[in-house]
């Protein structure tokens, strides 16, 4: 099989290898790596498969065709994707509707999928190296703790992660400052928004990157996003033995890594009908979906407060994938959801189904409960439940009147002492922090 190699969004970088894309994370013209041909599978191909491991090979073995990664990839699959992502059915009868779980790793959040992957990558690349790598971390909320808990104590690599102060819950900043070791916390006093134009400032510093060989670890990075797209087609595999129909997906949407991995598993040629995202107050995407007009903005806190992004990167790699704007509105949907929504969806469907949302997946819940009752029959729908509601107790509990149970991999962290440094949201005040 020929070597597929990998291109800027913007254009104006060389052609890599995907080892090369995975290693820099992002491009040197500020673009992100996308494939130049997207590979094709054959979901017959699937019939019988249904561990992660084994669904990742034959998923991601056209995009790392020709890599010196290629060999390794079952291997990187088995040790990384070791917990389930399960399709559980929450309403039979003509509205068929499922969640796809995928909180049941170590940090009880969807990044722990990518995260994970893309530690165990970086190690096959990088462990002997003389010169540490230095991953910067822009998270919202859910990012920087999967990323540091896959990355802690590998003596190849620091993690620093940068968050903004106030804007995440208790126990997330829990899980962003319990590391220490090679992981450097930084609570910056501003948004998401200003750490992700940090982390881009610092790549494109090219004194500093050099210095400190950064990467990346958000899903700017091609190796975090590939292995999402794993848990995308096991879902819909499973679905389709289970009904006989395509799956459709309603995906609560922040910087648009999750929903583009699903993207990528519908255009490859997993059995995926619609994919609507979900968004919180922070309409984005949504305003661009009905007007054409992409007008990026500074992004506003919500209780969905992974998903408080006012100018999603991955928008970059979709609007490459579907250049023209009727194209785009063909492929994906999107709706905004306030938090007072988000609120009564939580109460409303722990009475109905018994189910705890965390306020993330509970957009996606509440983008169900507006679909017509003709398009809730044209299912099976799947909510992607992105996050544990344990995370969120201080929303979610005081909604339902219950204390949500905490994953014994949740319950460790939350009893480590913190470490962080707090810091305005200027590259210098990094720069100096990383020296």
């Amino acid at each position: 099989m020929s070597e597929l190699k990998y291109v800027s969004s913007r254009g104006g970088a060389p052609l890599v290898a995907l080892s090369e894309a995975v290693r820099r994370g992002l491009a040197p013209d500020g673009g992100l790596y996308v494939p130049t041909g997207l590979p094709r599978i054959d979901a017959g191909s699937f019939r019988g498969l249904t561990r992660l491991p084994e669904i990742a090979r034959g998923a991601l073995e056209g995009f790392f065709a020709g890599d010196r990664l290629q060999p390794v990839l079952g291997e990187i699959a088995e040790v990384a994707l070791n917990f389930p992502a399960p399709t559980t059915a929450i309403a039979r009868g003509p509205d068929s509707l499922f969640v796809l779980e995928l909180y049941h790793g170590p940090t009880a959040a969807f990044k722990d999928f990518g995260a994970r992957f893309l530690a165990e990558t970086l190690q096959r690349l990088e462990a002997g190296t003389a010169q540490p790598l230095t991953i910067l971390v822009a998270t919202s909320g859910d990012t920087g703790g999967a990323v540091a808990a896959a990355f802690h104590r590998r003596p190849w690599v620091r993690v620093v992660i940068l968050y903004p102060k106030g804007l995440v819950s208790a126990r997330q900043e829990q899980q962003l400052t319990c590391w220490g070791d090679n992981v450097i916390s930084l609570r910056i006093d501003g948004t998401f928004d200003d750490c992700q134009r940090v982390v881009k400032e610092a790549f494109l510093d090219y004194t500093l990157a050099a210095r400190h060989r950064f990467s990346s670890a958000n899903s700017i990075n091609v190796g975090r996003l590939l292995p999402q797209l794993v848990y995308y087609a096991a879902s819909s595999l499973d679905i389709e033995r289970r009904s006989g129909a395509k799956a459709s997906y309603i995906i609560p949407a922040g910087n648009l890594g999750n929903a583009f991995a699903a993207v990528w598993a519908r255009a490859i040629g997993f059995p995926i009908a619609r994919l609507i995202l979900a968004h919180n107050a922070n309409r984005t995407v949504p305003d661009f979906l009905q007007s054409g007009d992409w007008r990026p903005r500074a992004s506003v806190a919500t209780l969905a407060s992974a998903m408080d992004v006012g100018n999603p990167s991955n928008m970059e790699r979709v609007r490459a994938l579907y250049p023209t704007f009727a194209a785009l509105t063909e492929q994906l949907s999107a709706q905004s959801v306030d938090d007072a929504t988000i609120r009564r969806r939580i109460g409303e469907d722990f009475m109905q189904y018994g189910r705890e949302w965390c306020p993330h997946t509970a957009t996606a819940a509440e983008v169900y409960r507006r679909l017509s009752a003709a398009e809730r029959r044209d299912g099976p729908w799947v909510l992607v439940a992105t996050a544990h509601p344990a995370k969120f107790n201080d929303v979610v509990e005081p909604i339902i009147g219950k204390r949500i149970e905490v994953p014994a991999a949740l319950d460790r962290l939350l009893h480590l002492p913190q470490h962080f440094l707090d810091l305005p949201p200027t590259l210098k005040a990094v720069a100096a922090a990383l020296e």
